[in-house]
């Protein structure tokens, strides 16, 4: 079952909602934008969330505003980060609410992954094909979001907010719950050069550790080229981190192949919008 439930009608924004943790956990709203029902013209068509693609920022705010409406949101609360593809966490506090929302400079520096146990926060941030990882820790009300390109994968994102949150909220790992999002899948991911080296060495230290098959998470394509499945590697992580595996809920949606709903750096050529990925408790 789709864990990401799109739950808007035509002309509205386009968010995809994980269903079954707000049917679960009272008080929470989580999910991810689409690409349509919003305000920006081309190439960013036409939700696009994020300030850093060239896109008026005007109709990014626009944007913005529709969804966190249509969730029942102020604005004023959506909280996010300047992503820069490295493993850095940062702990949002009631001082930090609002960081980036109306402005790219006002963003909280350098951090691809966030997490806050404030209620009234808003995290989000931003995809066009990496990985958007969510964590909710129902016992202590917190959450996070991480966002893992493949730098951020190879780099153990995944395990780094895992154990940030343990630090910071008492987290048990065998209670925390974790959703991989929409992104893009190993059908569209091909690599080369010293980009495959890398995920083909971290995936196979990986395979080793948690007893996984090499072929789960990389397919070589002779010496030249590897097709990656950075979902599954992220899931592989989670669980060796002491994750669940019947606690984590991983999408089907490829971005690349679904690029009428979601946009894909990738597939459109580096001239995409972005998705948002939302999380936080009212």
């Amino acid at each position: 079952m789709e864990p990401f439930v799109r739950q808007t009608n035509d002309g509205e924004p386009s968010l995809h909602m994980l269903q079954r943790w707000i049917e679960e956990v009272p008080g929470l709203t989580a999910g991810i934008t689409g690409r349509e029902g919003g305000v920006s013209g081309e190439p960013w068509r036409s939700l696009n969330c994020a300030f850093h693609v060239g896109d008026e920022p005007e109709a990014v705010i626009r944007n913005r505003r529709l969804v966190t409406d249509a969730l029942g949101w102020p604005l004023d609360a959506w909280t996010c980060a300047e992503q820069v593809h490295g493993t850095a966490v940062f702990r949002v506090m009631e001082k930090d609410k609002g960081s980036g929302s109306l402005n790219r400079e006002s963003a909280i520096p350098d951090s691809d992954a966030i997490m806050t146990d404030v209620p009234g926060v808003l995290l989000a941030s931003f995809y066009a094909d990496c990985v958007p990882l969510f964590f909710l820790d129902p016992v202590n009300h917190a959450v996070a979001l991480a966002h893992a390109g493949w730098k951020g994968t190879v780099g153990e994102i995944a395990r780094n907010t895992i154990a940030a949150m343990s630090s910071a909220y008492g987290t048990d790992p065998a209670s925390l719950r974790c959703a991989i999002g929409p992104s893009i899948g190993a059908c569209c991911y091909e690599v080369y050069g010293p980009v495959k080296d890398q995920i083909v060495e971290a995936a196979s230290r990986l395979s080793q550790e948690a007893g996984v098959s090499m072929d789960a998470l990389v397919t070589v394509e002779g010496n030249e080229t590897a097709r990656v499945n950075l979902k599954e590697i992220n899931r592989q992580i989670m669980i060796k981190e002491g994750i669940l595996a019947t606690n984590i809920e991983i999408t089907k949606q490829c971005t690349g192949c679904l690029t009428g709903e979601f946009y894909s750096h990738r597939v459109e050529q580096g001239r995409a919008g972005r998705m948002a990925s939302f999380i936080g408790f009212a």
